[in-house]
């Protein structure tokens, strides 16, 4: 069985990983650091939203792995079988073994198509779409829609990007309203949560959103069925059955039949939903995850609290905080900073990171809110910024960041360790 042995081991050449890898370079060129990834490619995940409403190329959301990975860092191009932290060895799919000093562990998280009964057989056909899958898909049933209940529904797992099934859909209002659909339209959200948004003054805001563009939202739902050809999806309504008011804003007649007393019906034209989402299975199965299936790390140093010599952060990691790149660009420099001080021989004592996430809601073509928070739910919006623009107001100034700024620092400074 072959073996190799590197002081540092990144698992995942995702954002967190090629970032932890880049910085790790600036930090000491001398470091002996590989990435294990199987993929020729990586993608710009955030801009997935705007292919979707067909406002943003999807060409330019792929760049080569080979051309990402920071000099002088080596590229293990496998899939991952198992982690021994034990051991401190990694196995890949083809038998071989890696061996580390330390690990970063930074997989992502994977969609679990199989977790909703029928989706795997509908996803991509029959209306049914997922920007999480395929945007190109979306932005085609966006075209060819000519009216009826649009339906957009948030699973009940933790996903990247947790603001991105509602994104979609107000991109969704706008541009049916464009093509002279809308006024035959009932655009409806479907949630497992309680409120639209959970973080004040962004929550005030998103509700006006909802309220201007008259959506209609259904609270306490998980999607746990769907009938492709029919044109069905079910919910199971997890609670609050004795308070109809609690589950419902704006309500529309949309056909909804009530199958049990906790279990409803929706007929639907086109349906646009996140799959439920966990960490990949190599991740579940090791010593590494917690109860649900998560990198079982302090929440603000990223180290592992069983094993000091490995970190988690990014997607599957159990970070009680939104699932995004913003995130990672703050816990990066964490990680990075106590690895370098375990090599030295010092503490791993760097525990600053706040749980910051950022989720830049689009509300149409030309409007976006920049909603900052952090672990404790409070508003963490950049000083900066917020001097010469309220970030929780709809701005055509955010907007030209999403589109145009964000993809630029990523490819040129967060993947170059520079951000």
């Amino acid at each position: 069985m072959k073996s190799k042995k590197h002081q540092i081991v990144i698992i995942g050449g995702g954002t967190a990983g090629i970032t932890v890898a880049a910085q790790m370079m600036r930090k000491n060129k001398k470091l002996d650091v590989a990435i294990i990834d199987p993929s020729d490619k990586h993608f710009y995940q955030p801009a997935f939203t705007l292919v979707g409403a067909g406002t943003f190329n999807y060409d330019n959301t792929i760049r080569p792995m080979k051309k990402l990975i920071p000099s002088g860092v080596k590229w293990i191009k496998e899939y991952v079988k198992s982690i021994e932290p034990e051991s401190n060895r990694v196995t890949l799919n083809d038998g071989s073994e890696v061996e580390y000093e330390y690990l970063v562990a930074c997989p992502g998280i994977q969609l679990d198509i199989d977790g909703i009964p029928g989706l795997k057989e509908t996803l991509g056909k029959n209306n049914v779409t997922s920007i999480y899958t395929d945007p190109k898909y979306t932005w085609e049933v966006f075209q060819n829609f000519k009216g009826g209940t649009a339906l957009f529904t948030q699973p009940a797992t933790p996903i990247k990007c947790g603001g991105a099934p509602q994104k979609i859909m107000y991109l969704a209002d706008e541009y049916f309203t464009k093509i002279g659909v809308r006024e035959n339209t009932t655009i409806t959200f479907v949630t497992p949560g309680s409120v639209i948004f959970g973080v004040e003054p962004f929550k005030q805001t998103m509700q006006k959103v909802v309220d201007r563009k008259d959506i209609y939202l259904r609270f306490f739902h998980k999607l746990v069925r769907i009938d492709g050809e029919n044109k069905i999806a079910y919910y199971k309504i997890m609670s609050h059955l004795d308070e109809p008011e609690r589950l419902t804003h704006n309500p529309k007649p949309i056909g909804l039949q009530m199958i049990s007393e906790s279990e409803v019906a929706i007929p639907f034209d086109m349906l646009h939903l996140a799959p439920p989402q966990s960490a990949p299975d190599f991740v579940k199965k090791s010593k590494l995850a917690n109860a649900d299936g998560w990198l079982d790390v302090d929440i603000h140093s990223m180290q592992h609290k069983t094993f000091k010599n490995v970190f988690g952060l990014g997607d599957a990691a159990a970070l009680p905080t939104a699932k995004t790149g913003a995130a990672i660009r703050k816990q990066a420099p964490v990680v990075v900073d106590n690895i370098i001080h375990l090599i030295a021989g010092k503490e791993a004592n760097n525990a600053e990171y706040n749980g910051y996430s950022s989720c830049p809601l689009v509300t149409g073509y030309k409007s976006m809110v920049l909603a900052e928070f952090n672990y404790d739910h409070e508003r963490d919006s950049d000083p900066l910024i917020t001097k010469f623009v309220d970030t929780s107001k709809e701005q055509y100034s955010m907007w030209l960041l999403k589109k145009y700024g964000l993809p630029f620092m990523y490819w040129n400074l967060m993947l170059k360790g520079r951000a």
